[in-house]
């Protein structure tokens, strides 16, 4: 009866032993398979697998931002009465081309004629002063008119030139050449110039409306400098530079590129981190008006990218990995994130931060050795 029990123990002993031999050697086996491939002679000589060093070359990626048509505040002209009126006439839209120089709106009021006026008699009694005074220096040389009396013409003649040419700029500064006014073509209507070439950005006025002369009668926009402001994150300003070229293009057109030129980045974040990058379009068009939402997308090039072959990267449970050949038949892999894909090739990066640089890699063939991988698990 012992000797029974005893064979029985020794069975059990014998079997749990190789249980946890096989165990331990399954265990052994899946790590080992999980970042290890090894192959034979023979499976090396049939995989069809290349090896090589990871490659440093540029490779470029697309920036893509947003923004809007913008125009400089030296471009953008609001038109005012300085004198204030009536609009007695206009014929601007928004939108409508400009010339400058051509009237762009008519004003009335009997003020103009006030001014006209002083004008007039300013200048009437300027000629009498200045004869006046011409003759006193004459008497005044011989003593034949005391020096009061030439200084009290002298000093009428120079008031009423400086009140001759105060009245003179007034009358400018409502387009009345003081040159050319007379007592046969006073008018109480004066005409509004176009002072540039573009076109009509708001009108405010309608015709009859007495305007004040802070109020904002037409604002009108130069087109030679429009030009593109977009909206660039923190994280990206360093991606950009002054002459860099951009390709923009709108929502309802977005096969109709316009070619940019960065001119001004600013040095300014908002709270949200956001600075202001501005372009100059190479060729305007009239179609593109400020506030207009546009999309743009900027070339950058890395010059000295980390690069492999994309048959030496493999995916496998929703990472990316590469091979490194760490003897003639054993295969190391290494979890590796993938940046841009260009002419075959691929930008990566190597989760364990070390240097690879003299490293050897699979750079065709990698998925023959995932599969190799695979079925060793398996088994």
């Amino acid at each position: 009866m012992k000797t029974n029990k005893l064979i029985v123990f020794l069975l059990a002993t014998m079997l749990m032993a190789c249980g946890n031999k096989k165990n331990a050697k399954s265990q052994s086996s899946a790590s080992l398979s999980y970042d290890t491939v090894i192959l034979t002679n023979a499976q090396l000589k049939n995989s069809g697998i290349e090896i090589g060093k990871i490659a440093l070359m540029p490779i470029s990626s697309i920036l893509k931002l947003n923004g809007k048509i913008d125009v400089p505040p030296q471009n953008m002209i609001s038109v005012s009465m300085p004198l204030g009126g009536y609009l007695k006439s206009t014929k601007l839209l928004p939108g409508m081309p400009i010339s400058k120089g051509e009237i762009i709106a008519t004003m009335e009021d009997q003020q103009y004629i006030q001014l006209q006026q002083e004008y007039l008699t300013i200048k009437t009694k300027l000629e009498y002063t200045e004869a006046e005074f011409l003759r006193q220096k004459e008497l005044n040389k011989s003593k034949a008119s005391s020096d009061k009396v030439f200084q009290q013409t002298e000093m009428e003649y120079k008031t009423q030139k400086i009140n001759l040419s105060s009245l003179a700029e007034k009358l400018k500064l409502i387009n009345i050449n003081p040159k050319t006014l007379s007592e046969n073509n006073l008018s109480k209507s004066i005409n509004i110039y176009a002072p540039i070439n573009g076109f009509v950005s708001k009108v405010n006025v309608n015709i009859g409306k007495f305007v004040n002369p802070s109020d904002i009668l037409f604002e009108l926009v130069n087109p030679e400098d429009i030009h593109l402001n977009l909206k660039v994150f923190e994280m990206d300003l360093n991606k950009l530079a002054i002459g860099q070229k951009v390709v923009t293009f709108t929502n309802s057109q977005p096969d109709k590129k316009y070619n940019c030129e960065i001119i001004l980045i600013s040095k300014d974040l908002s709270i949200e981190g956001i600075a202001e990058v501005h372009c100059h379009f190479q060729n305007y068009d009239k179609i593109l008006i400020p506030g207009m939402y546009m999309n743009a997308e900027v070339e950058i090039v890395t010059t000295n990218a980390s690069v492999i072959l994309n048959d030496g990267i493999v995916s496998f449970e929703n990472k990316q990995f590469v091979f490194e050949v760490t003897d003639d038949t054993h295969y190391l892999m290494r979890e590796i994130t993938t940046q841009i894909s260009q002419n075959g090739f691929t930008q990566i990066a190597f989760v364990d931060k070390g240097d690879f640089s003299n490293k050897t890699f699979v750079t065709k063939g990698a998925y023959t050795l995932l599969m190799k991988m695979k079925n060793t698990e398996e088994e």
